[in-house]
């Protein structure tokens, strides 16, 4: 007599959302630019001064959207609170919920000590754009350079604890190897580099400035991130195929049987790799052929963004389909409302109001470290090393 015997698995629901790869992402372009805008804000670097201005713009627009982001991803966004109200030390997202709101408040402080002499020198613009920089101004006394610097500081020691807490709050989780791993928060932090850069070669394009200096700055960054982000990648792997215990091994293991993680493996190997083979060729091009070049440094600007992007959807979501507790892999499939595409879309979406908004309403192209309005022209240039533009003497 044959009997059958049925097994039964059951199928569990992912915990993180799109939301969730939408905030990893946006935070990662907040502190990464911030970073970026460093060296001319807070150490007074004036070759790295137009970067700067463009990153500052970036760090603002994708810190106030950020928490939008996190706030959906809890599903019942009026929760949060109980971050607060049910403190617990040993959790980092309860950490993040203490530093984040912190460092969402420097930024902005940093952003307006940064823009308010241009703002100063705006205030006589008639209509819309200069009744808002006299109330945004805060009268007519000079943007103490100190200030600027103090801010910028403690600005700067938080972003490092949000890198921390991003991080950490994945890779703490055991139950899942592929996140339960020291590489994985070095590898946020190095994509987060590599977006930042990409976003900001794109801004320089799109906003006019086309400055050769910037793309050659960020085209380095980008270099530097895309070298570090390989180092971290085949540190993970060598540790995963030399070890047989562990959670490197545990996680190469639960992939092994995969087709489609050999493809995502392939294409991220594959995409860094021609990234970083282009950007080299673009700084290493003869001296007469970089400004037609540097014209096209968006686009590998389009191409960093991706990287940053796909990196996270594939830690945050592809790692929820792999099966815990029982045999295979689940599908997800991205639904079309609030949760999947139109959250995405909405997300973007808003950043791009953000932006829109600051560059309605602020001249953060003639932005400076601080001073008065005595020291800038409303109509004073962003930048004079325009891509193709000839040189004089």
């Amino acid at each position: 007599m044959n009997s059958a015997i049925e097994l039964l698995a059951p199928r569990y629901d992912i915990a993180w959302y799109p939301w969730a790869v939408q905030y990893f992402f946006l935070i990662a372009l907040s502190y990464a630019t911030l970073w970026l805008a460093v060296p001319a804000l807070v150490f007074g670097k004036q070759r790295w001064l137009p970067t700067a201005r463009l990153a500052l713009l970036a760090c603002l627009t994708t810190t106030l959207v950020a928490p939008v982001a996190l706030l959906a991803d809890l599903h019942q966004p009026l929760r949060f609170w109980h971050f607060y109200a049910y403190a617990n030390s040993h959790s980092w997202m309860s950490i993040g919920s203490l530093i984040l709101p912190l460092y969402v408040v420097g930024v902005i402080v940093l952003a307006w000590l940064a823009w308010r002499p241009a703002l100063q020198a705006h205030r006589q613009v008639p209509g819309l754009s200069g009744l808002v920089a006299r109330w945004v101004s805060l009268g007519d006394a000079p943007t103490p350079r100190a200030l600027l610097v103090l801010v910028g500081l403690g600005t700067l020691a938080l972003s490092t604890g949000i890198m921390l807490y991003t991080g950490a709050e994945v890779a703490i989780v055991k139950a899942r190897p592929l996140w339960h791993t020291v590489w994985l928060p070095p590898m946020f932090v190095a994509t987060g580099f590599i977006a930042a850069s990409g976003l900001i070669l794109v801004l320089n394009r799109v906003a006019g400035e086309r400055s050769t200096t910037v793309s050659r700055q960020m085209l380095k960054v980008l270099l530097g991130a895309c070298l570090f982000a390989g180092m971290i990648a085949g540190s993970w792997f060598l540790d995963g195929i030399n070890a047989n215990v562990g959670s490197v091994a545990a996680a190469m293991e639960s992939v092994r049987g995969s087709a489609e993680w050999r493809s995502t493996a392939l294409w991220g190997g594959l995409t860094g790799v021609v990234l970083f083979g282009a950007v080299l060729t673009l700084l290493t091009r003869p001296a007469s052929r970089r400004p037609a070049l540097h014209a096209w440094a968006w686009v590998l600007g389009l191409v960093a963004l991706h990287v940053g992007w796909m990196f996270r959807w594939v830690v945050l979501m592809d790692v929820q389909t792999v099966a815990r507790h029982s045999a295979g892999f689940h599908h997800y499939g991205i639904p079309a409302g609030s949760s999947g595409i139109l959250g995405i879309v909405g997300t973007f979406g808003l950043w791009l109001a953000a932006l829109l908004l600051v560059d309605l309403f602020v001249p953060w192209r003639q932005a400076r470290q601080g001073g008065s309005a005595a020291d800038i022209s409303p109509a004073e240039p962003a930048s004079h090393d325009v891509e193709g533009a000839p040189s004089h003497g």
